[in-house]
């Protein structure tokens, strides 16, 4: 029984580090709600941003209207925006000119390398930072290893392949606990 007992505590505590790791601050129902008034509210001085299925389909190459016009409203207000994928140079370039943010592509997210770095471009601290993403698995992961809170949209069109299948139902728990305080 004690060792039972004992496997069940390991268990445990390994849902909790889990928990604690890819749990979001917020859950958004798009990169819409994430505007100036927002940002001030939460106390987050910069955004880093994930492109893919976050702000727009993969299909989409270049930024659309809208995010051109929401990116200069996080600009009016002073606030910097950096984008950070797991996608190639070539497809992060292009969504990225007609924004001219930084931008850094094939970051291999969770790695915090190109996070931290953001953080130092814009001088603001990863505590101030406030990460967006639409993956649990990537973008919360990495954003809790900076330090930084963690708002999470839910994809715009998800890939079908297994591979992101199996992403998603390790995210489900998170997301109904999520869900369920809050």
């Amino acid at each position: 029984m004690l060792k039972y007992l004992k496997r069940y505590r390991e268990s445990e505590e390994t849902l909790l580090l889990f928990e604690k790791t890819l749990m979001p601050d917020y859950v958004l129902a798009s990169f819409r709600d994430v505007t100036p008034d927002f940002m001030k509210k939460i106390g987050a001085k910069a955004l880093i941003s994930d492109i893919d299925n976050t702000l727009v389909p993969y299909e989409i190459a270049e930024a659309t209207d809208e995010i051109i016009a929401w990116v200069g409203s996080l600009r009016e207000a002073k606030i910097p925006i950096t984008f950070v994928s797991n996608n190639k140079s070539d497809r992060v370039e292009r969504f990225n000119q007609r924004l001219n943010c930084t931008a850094f592509a094939d970051v291999h997210k969770p790695s915090v390398k190109y996070i931290m770095k953001s953080c130092e471009i814009t001088g603001i601290a990863p505590r101030d930072t406030l990460f967006l993403g639409d993956q649990l698995l990537t973008d919360a992961w990495a954003a809790r290893r900076c330090g930084m809170k963690a708002a999470i949209v839910p994809p715009i069109k998800d890939k079908k392949t297994l591979f992101f299948k199996i992403k998603r139902l390790i995210e489900k728990p998170y997301m109904k606990k999520f869900a369920r305080l809050h």
